[in-house]
């Protein structure tokens, strides 16, 4: 079980938690919100079963029961979801499957200040990847940011399930302590 917590952003109310059932409506309005995400990461909007997907995509080798989905209520408002799965591709590692804010909440801070937050919690783990669609700058950047290292190249997104008809190829990134891809 993942606690809740609070993230100190001035003014606001901002809560992370683990998703709820009562999330499929609220998530369903964040992923037609992000339609500028969906169409760089699989070319069409975001579809009626994307949702429900968050359970069961995993990394190949991943575990079911090591998966974290996480949202972020903006002033009781879902405002972002979190997709990771632990101790992969390694033990003490994580990856990111989804980190996905949507477009009013982001270029203020709030992703750098969510994703710090969930590292600290995950105790700092030596490695963390995470794929972004290849040429969506903002994700890159925001990756960059972050202190992830992007492979120069492409390829397949790697998590466990069909790609879709119009889906292109992600960056790989990686942040590792001490530096490096």
């Amino acid at each position: 079980m993942v606690e809740t917590w609070m993230l100190e952003v001035p003014g606001e109310r901002v809560l992370v938690r683990e998703l709820a059932p009562a999330d499929e409506a609220p998530l369903s309005r964040l992923f037609e919100e992000c339609e500028d995400w969906f169409l760089a990461a699989t070319g069409l909007p975001s579809a009626p079963g994307d949702v429900q997907s968050l359970y069961y995509g995993l990394p190949e080798g991943a575990r079911p029961e090591d998966k974290v989905l996480l949202v972020l209520e903006r002033d009781g408002v879902v405002a972002g979801v979190v997709d990771a799965v632990r101790d992969h591709p390694e033990p003490g590692a994580v990856a990111v499957g989804l980190f996905l804010l949507a477009p009013w909440c982001r270029g203020r801070g709030l992703g750098q200040r969510l994703a710090r937050s969930l590292l600290a919690r995950a105790g700092d783990p030596p490695l963390v990847t995470a794929t972004v669609p290849a040429g969506w700058r903002a994700g890159e950047r925001f990756l960059e940011r972050l202190g992830f290292g992007l492979a120069p190249g492409s390829g397949p997104s790697g998590a466990n399930r069909r790609p879709g008809p119009r889906e292109g190829a992600v960056r790989r990134a990686v942040l590792r302590r001490g530096g490096g891809l």
